[in-house]
């Protein structure tokens, strides 16, 4: 029996928007993300057997850093494939952050970010191997 968490427990993801409607259109419709179902507190939706629930707060003012983030193995193509989209990514000014907006950190992982429609801030990352 687990008593105590750990590196096993799945996790589960929470993110609150001002627009229960306009999230579900953004992450089903644009980023791809499986709906799951809705209930009376939050829409549940997966990502590679990840659930995230997104519930609405009507006076909700998004978290100043990163909300959510998905590491993808090619930024480079994931950052054209979402501008294709009509997703504007963030431009920080940090040294290094490219004219599209990928930022490489001086360990040479590289970073994007973008927003939902509720302002949350949202990131795509690659790792070096």
């Amino acid at each position: 029996m687990v008593t105590t968490m750990n590196a096993s427990a799945k996790i589960i993801a929470f993110l609150q928007v001002n627009d229960r409607e306009a999230a579900r259109d953004f992450f089903v419709d644009v980023l791809g993300l499986r709906f799951v179902g809705a209930d009376p507190h939050a829409l549940v939706l997966e990502s590679n057997g990840t659930r995230i629930r997104i519930g609405e707060n009507r006076d909700f003012t998004p978290a100043r850093g990163t909300a959510l983030g998905w590491e993808v193995a090619d930024i480079e193509e994931a950052v054209t494939e979402l501008e294709a989209k009509g997703i504007e990514f963030q431009r920080y000014g940090f040294p290094g952050q490219d004219d599209r907006g990928i930022w490489t950190t001086p360990g040479g992982d590289k970073v994007a970010w973008f927003l939902d429609p509720s302002g949350n801030i949202i990131s795509l990352s690659q790792h070096p191997s």
